[in-house]
């Protein structure tokens, strides 16, 4: 039987925890193994089931509830760490999850047909600084 395994990510705006999340799942009643996360939960079971779940949880916090495919199944030894496994991705799932909060901000200004404001504090980088960072580094 084919399996879908996703990440249910939190944004940091919400009010929804990780353990609403995973009780919600429980109390849906499906046939899904669900394990709570320090960003949300993992989510797993035939595909059909899961985009049902994930249905019925975006109705929880429809701008605050996300979710991606993972790569792996839960439980995968190369990714557990109590079979010491690896974390390869977190770094990248740690900064997705903080961008969260200006997803959520523009999909807000959209639902109002407001344009969103811009970021001042993001400017771009001279390049003579990368450079004398990457100097730095070698």
């Amino acid at each position: 039987m084919k399996r879908e395994t996703r990440l249910i990510v939190i944004s940091p705006l919400s009010e929804i925890t990780p353990d609403q999340i995973t009780r919600a799942v429980y109390a849906m009643g499906h046939e899904v193994t669900v394990k709570e996360t320090c960003y949300g939960a993992l989510l797993e079971g035939p595909p059909e089931t899961v985009k049902e779940v994930m249905d019925d949880l975006k109705k929880m916090d429809p701008l605050g509830i996300y979710s991606k495919i993972r790569g792996f199944p839960l439980g995968d030894p190369n990714r557990c760490r109590a079979q010491h496994g690896s974390r390869p991705g977190f770094s990248q799932l740690q900064r997705e999850w903080q961008d969260l909060a200006l997803v959520e901000k523009g999909l807000q200004c959209a639902l109002r047909g407001e344009e969103a404001e811009e970021d001042d504090d993001r400017a771009p980088m001279p390049v003579k600084e990368l450079q004398r960072i990457c100097e730095e580094v070698e």
